[in-house]
């Protein structure tokens, strides 16, 4: 049995779920989110709770049953609250402005990086230092970190680069004489 597929989702006022077979849309003050559930889950609706079960009893429905679950309650957080991710930029001369739908990045290389910011996701530069991510998709939201945290990876010598706020970056000692 899975402990977090036997969860049931507890649906918030100003939130409206609708569950067509294995397609479920979720409508909220955030925006709207649709996904298409395995075929090896059920999904039912019952006084704002939303409650996902197996299929059947074979190990591929157990695996997607608490998966399936999760992704729901994901959805119908997102479009309630948001999801928001924290980049930290360290190195003398990086910087990060957002300007309409494009960030534009200093990190140290010849020219200037400019990453197109993908729709449903809103990125605030409060510090030249600090990129602020949200959105209402959890998968988009980490993808995008991802990717702006790729294009300078934090290196281990003197800690320069793009960091998640609160992430520990283990340091190497440099050279002996």
């Amino acid at each position: 049995m899975s402990r977090i597929g036997k969860l049931p989702i507890e649906v918030t006022s100003g939130v409206k779920v609708d569950i067509k077979g294995q397609d479920i849309t979720v409508t909220g003050p955030k925006g709207t989110l649709k996904n298409s559930l395995p075929k090896e889950v059920q999904v039912t609706m019952e006084q704002n709770r939303i409650t996902v079960k197996p299929g059947n009893d074979n190990q591929r429905a157990r695996a997607m049953w608490g998966l399936s679950r999760t992704l729901v309650s994901n959805m119908v957080a997102g479009v309630s609250t948001g999801f928001t991710e924290n980049l930290e930029i360290e190195g003398v001369g990086f910087r990060a402005a957002a300007q309409g739908k494009i960030l534009k990045l200093n990190l140290g290389f010849s020219h200037e990086v400019n990453y197109a910011i993908p729709e449903g996701i809103t990125i605030k530069t409060e510090k030249p230092t600090l990129i602020n991510i949200t959105g209402a998709n959890k998968q988009l939201v980490g993808q995008v970190a991802a990717e702006i945290r790729g294009m300078k990876r934090p290196e281990p010598y003197k800690g320069k680069g793009i960091r998640y706020a609160g992430e520990k970056i283990r340091r190497k000692e440099g050279k002996k004489k």
